[in-house]
C-alpha cells in the first residue's frame, strides 16, 4: 500500500485507540488534518492551541489514558507550551503532535519556524524530531508508551510538513507494541522493614500524593489504613483518593490545610509518604516538616528519592505492588490512643466554615453544588481562592473526580479541562469552579463548548480580584494593593449569551438555591455567575516559607 506520512500517523493514531483529537489547523500541519478527513477519529476545534492541550489533558485526566492535541508549526507550537509544562508537572499522559516546516527549511528562519524540539525539551517527559517517513512507524507508538508507563508525563512528536506529505510503500501495518517495561524489582528486605517501621510506630500517617491515582491503587490504600488504622492526608492532586467522610481521613495538607491536618503532622512518628514530591505547597518548610517522624519514601520515579528531602527508608517501584504487600505483612492495629488523639485534634482545630445564612460564602456554595451532584461528578477547577475553598470543603471520594493544575497552577485550566471531561464522561455531570482572573485566561474556548453542547456547568466565583495575589498583597506586603483590582467589572452572563450559551447571576435570583439546583439538572452547558464578598480569604493559611504549624487565620473562636 502507499500512504503519506499524515495518513501513517493517523492511521497509527486509531490503531493506538484515539477517538479524539483536540487541535487547531495550520500550514505546516494541514497533511494531517487532510488525513484526518478521511478518519472516524472525531476533531474538537477549540479556539487556542493552549486550550486544545487542556482540553486533551481533560481527557487524560479524568481516563488516565494518553490523549492527543494538534498545533501547526511556530505560534501554534508556542501555544502549546504552557499546557504541555502542567502536564509535565502534574505527571499527565500527553501527546502533542505538531506540525514543523519542511526538513530543508529547518534552521532557516522559515516563516512559522522555531525550534519546537528544542522548546520542549525541559517541559517533556520525551520529545521526537521526525527525520524520516520511516520513523513514525516506531516512534508514534514508543510516545504512548514513554508518556503512560511508569511516572505518566508529556511527549511531543515535530513533523516537518515535507514528511507529511511524503509517500511510502509498505505491505502491511508492523504489530503495534506499546507494552510497558518490566516491573522494577521490589526488594523483600525494604518491604519487611518498612512493615516493621509501621508495626512499631505509634502515630503514623499515610501522606498520599497523585501517584496513587496514577497507579489506580485507591481502593488498596483504604484497605492498608483501616488494617492498621494509619490516618491519611493527601496532596491537592490526590483528592478524592481516600473517602472524605472516613474518619481516618485527615483532608489535605500544606499551605491552605486544615489547622488539624497540620498540627497532626507535627505529632507523627512515622510519615508513609506515597506517591509525592513533597512540594513545598503541601509540606511548607521541608526542613521542619514532620520532625519527629521517620519517613518512608515509595515512589516509582527514583529521582524523587531524596530530592528535597532526606528519608529513612525508600521503595522504588509500582505501588500498587508495594501496597499490596504492605497489606499482607503489616499487624491488624486498632491504634485507640492514636485515633482518639487524632478525633480530639479534628475537634479542637477544625476548619472553620462561615455561618450557613451566608448563602453567597464560596464554601456554602461549593458545599451547596456537593449537594445536587452524584458522588461521580467530575470538578475542574482554575487556579485561585476559589481552587482552595474547593479543595478544602468539596467532599470528593472517588479518584479522577478532581481535574486540577496543582504543580504549574495555570490559570485557564479549568474551562477546557472540563470539555475534555465530558467528551471522555458523557455520562457523568461536570461542573467547572472558576474565578473571574482564572475564566479570562481562556474565556474563548466557551465558543468551542457551545459548538460542542456538552453537559457542562460553569460556576465563576467572582470577587472582581486577582484573589491569592491580593490575599498575599493584604497579608505580607503591608495592603499594597497594586494590580489585583479589575477596573472593569465583566458581565459573565452577558458575556456567556454572547457565545450562544444560557446563563444567570445568581445574586439576582429570588431563591437562588432553589435556581442553583435546577441549573445544575439542566443537560446542557450553563454559566453561572456569583459575585462573592471581595474581603473574603481563604484560611488558614501557612506563610510562605514556614513551616506547617505556623498557621495564620481560620482560628475556631
Amino acid at each position: 500500500m502507499n500512504l503519506s506520512g499524515a495518513e501513517i500517523t493517523i492511521k497509527l493514531l486509531e490503531l493506538l485507540g484515539i477517538d479524539t483529537i483536540a487541535g487547531i489547523p495550520g500550514g505546516a500541519n494541514l497533511p494531517l488534518y487532510d488525513a484526518l478527513y478521511k478518519s472516524n477519529i472525531s476533531h474538537i476545534l477549540a479556539r487556542h492551541e493552549q486550550g486544545a492541550a487542556f482540553i486533551a489533558q481533560g481527557i487524560a485526566r479524568s481516563t488516565g489514558k494518553a490523549a492527543v492535541c494538534f498545533a501547526t508549526s511556530g505560534p501554534g507550537a508556542t501555544n502549546l507550551l504552557t499546557a504541555i509544562a502542567d502536564a509535565k508537572l502534574d505527571s499527565i499522559p500527553l501527546i502533542a503532535i505538531t506540525g514543523q516546516v519542511p526538513y530543508y527549511a529547518v534552521g532557516t528562519d522559515a516563516f512559522q519556524e522555531v525550534d519546537t524540539y528544542g522548546l520542549t525539551i525541559p517541559i517533556t517527559k520525551h520529545n521526537f524530531f521526525i527525520h524520516s517517513i520511516e520513523e513514525l512507524f516506531d516512534i508514534i507508538p514508543e510516545a504512548f508508551r514513554i508518556a503512560e508507563d511508569g511516572r505518566p508525563g508529556p511527549v511531543v512528536i515535530d513533523i516537518p510538513k515535507n514528511i507529511q506529505t511524503q509517500i511510502y510503500e509498505f505491505n502491511s501495518w508492523p504489530e503495534i507494541k506499546q507494552q510497558k517495561s518490566s516491573k522494577m524489582h521490589i526488594s523483600s528486605q525494604d518491604i519487611d522493614t518498612a512493615v516493621n517501621l509501621i508495626n512499631s510506630s505509634k502515630k503514623p500517617i499515610l501522606y498520599v500524593g497523585g501517584g496513587i491515582i496514577n497507579a489506580e491503587c485507591s481502593h488498596d490504600l483504604f484497605k492498608l489504613a483501616k488494617k492498621n488504622s494509619i490516618p491519611a492526608t493527601t496532596t491537592l492532586m490526590a483528592l478524592g483518593s481516600f473517602p472524605y467522610h472516613d474518619e481516618l481521613y485527615l483532608g489535605m495538607l500544606g499551605m491552605h490545610g486544615a489547622r488539624f491536618t497540620n498540627l497532626l503532622l507535627n505529632e507523627a512518628d512515622l510519615i508513609i509518604a506515597l506517591g509525592v514530591r513533597f512540594d513545598d505547597r503541601a509540606v511548607c518548610k521541608i526542613s521542619e516538616f514532620s520532625p519527629n517522624a521517620k519517613i518512608i519514601h515509595v515512589d516509582i520515579d527514583e529521582s524523587e528519592i531524596n530530592k528535597l528531602k532526606k528519608v529513612d527508608l525508600s521503595i522504588i517501584g509500582d505501588i500498587s505492588i508495594i501496597i499490596k504487600y504492605l497489606i499482607k505483612k503489616v499487624d491488624l492495629n486498632p491504634r485507640e490512643n492514636w485515633l482518639k488523639e487524632v478525633a480530639n485534634c479534628k475537634k479542637s482545630y477544625p476548619l472553620v466554615l462561615p455561618a450557613e445564612e451566608d448563602l453567597f460564602h464560596p464554601i456554602n456554595i461549593i458545599k451547596q453544588v456537593s449537594k445536587f451532584l452524584d458522588e461521580d461528578a467530575i470538578i475542574s477547577t482554575d487556579v485561585g481562592q476559589h481552587q482552595m475553598w474547593t479543595a478544602q470543603i468539596y467532599p470528593f471520594n472517588k479518584p479522577r473526580t478532581l481535574l486540577t493544575s496543582g504543580g504549574l497552577g495555570t490559570m485557564g485550566f479549568g474551562l477546557p479541562a472540563a470539555i475534555g471531561a465530558a467528551l471522555a464522561n458523557p455520562d457523568k455531570q461536570i461542573v467547572c469552579f472558576s474565578g473571574d482572573g482564572s475564566i479570562l485566561m481562556n474565556i474563548q474556548e466557551l465558543a468551542t463548548l457551545c459548538d460542542l453542547n456538552l453537559n457542562i456547568k460553569i460556576i465563576i466565583l467572582n470577587n472582581n480580584h486577582l484573589g491569592l495575589v491580593k490575599q498575599q498583597q493584604e497579608l505580607f506586603y503591608d495592603k499594597h494593593f497594586i494590580a489585583s483590582k479589575f477596573i472593569t467589572k465583566t458581565n459573565f452572563a452577558l458575556v456567556a449569551k454572547g457565545f450562544g450559551l444560557n446563563s444567570c447571576n445568581l445574586n439576582y435570583e429570588q431563591n437562588p438555591i432553589a435556581k442553583l439546583e435546577y441549573v445544575l439538572s439542566l443537560k446542557e452547558p450553563y454559566v453561572i455567575n456569583i459575585d462573592i464578598n471581595p474581603e473574603e480569604n481563604v484560611f488558614p493559611m501557612v506563610p510562605p516559607g514556614e513551616s506547617l504549624n505556623n498557621m495564620i487565620g481560620g482560628e475556631n473562636i
